[in-house]
């Protein structure tokens, strides 16, 4: 079946041509995002049904405050300079344990992946050492760390670390193997064919691994400041409950979500300039 609009798209002057891709793509992004909306509006709805009549099945709603007085209070956080305070030193933490991790996990995984020495040599370590839960890791951190900080960031860095390191390792062996005998033959050095043909062939699984990390990079850093910490936005939202502050560990819980959101949101956004090549290959 044909409609009048995708003729008038096809047959139509270029100009409503364009008109007319504008208007179909505004549509269709109006129509998603409208989805997403009403999911949330959704969720917020039935928060307030359950706190409000504070249902008590299987799952009790009797402590839970209602989205209205959690928003009441994240107004007034807004206010307050500690709480900038506590995201700030959260964001901080994740930027140097994220950027330490995605050095040393790409670094070593291409060797790994271009290596069966440093393959069987490192891999025995990643596979004890990945299924370690980041709150087992924080006794150990204190003990070899000076400062807290220190610690905090080196559990940062190892739920980080793992995922980029694994990917990076699966990216660089599913490259073409023929593409390198191919640069060979044609004269190009080990550090040319590692530029220009490993790393681009291996891009998009190191990219999605940097997504991956970042989001547990997020879980990994609220178990050591839970613990150990003293700022961040971890060590708010545990604290809030230690003083029964109840709306303030949702805004805390909500905070996370967002910062882990939009971390990820813009390490893939940071991507894509580096995965140009796959469009034009498409």
């Amino acid at each position: 079946m044909t409609f009048p609009a995708d003729v008038a798209l096809r047959e139509g002057p270029r100009h409503q041509q364009l008109g007319l891709l504008i208007a179909r793509v505004t549509a269709w992004a109006w129509r998603r995002y409208l989805v997403r909306a009403s999911a949330i509006v959704g969720a917020l709805i039935v928060w307030h049904l359950l706190s409000a009549n504070k249902v008590n099945f299987l799952i009790s709603f009797e402590n839970i405050p209602t989205p209205v007085v959690v928003f009441k209070q994240f107004c007034v956080l807004l206010g307050t300079q500690e709480f900038y305070i506590h995201i700030g030193v959260s964001l901080e933490r994740i930027a140097i344990a994220f950027t330490s991790a995605s050095i040393f996990g790409i670094g070593i995984g291409i060797f790994m992946g271009r290596s069966r020495l440093m393959f069987d040599i490192m891999m025995p370590y990643i596979e004890i050492l990945r299924p370690i839960p980041a709150v087992a890791w924080i006794p150990l951190a204190i003990l070899i760390f000076p400062t807290e900080e220190s610690s905090i960031i080196y559990i940062t860095f190892l739920g980080t670390f793992f995922p980029v390191v694994l990917n990076t390792v699966h990216g660089v062996e599913q490259t073409p193997e023929a593409l390198v005998r191919a640069a060979k033959s044609l004269g190009a050095g080990t550090r040319s064919i590692l530029w220009h043909v490993i790393l681009p062939g291996a891009l998009p699984s190191i990219m999605a691994g940097l997504a991956i990390g970042m989001g547990v990079a997020w879980f990994s850093l609220l178990a050591g400041e839970i613990i150990s910490g003293q700022y961040g936005i971890g060590y708010f939202t545990w604290n809030s409950y230690t003083l029964i502050e109840y709306p303030n560990i949702i805004i805390g819980m909500l905070t996370i979500g967002g910062l882990g959101t939009l971390s990820t949101y813009l390490v893939k956004q940071a991507s894509k300039p580096a995965l140009r090549w796959q469009e034009h290959k498409e």
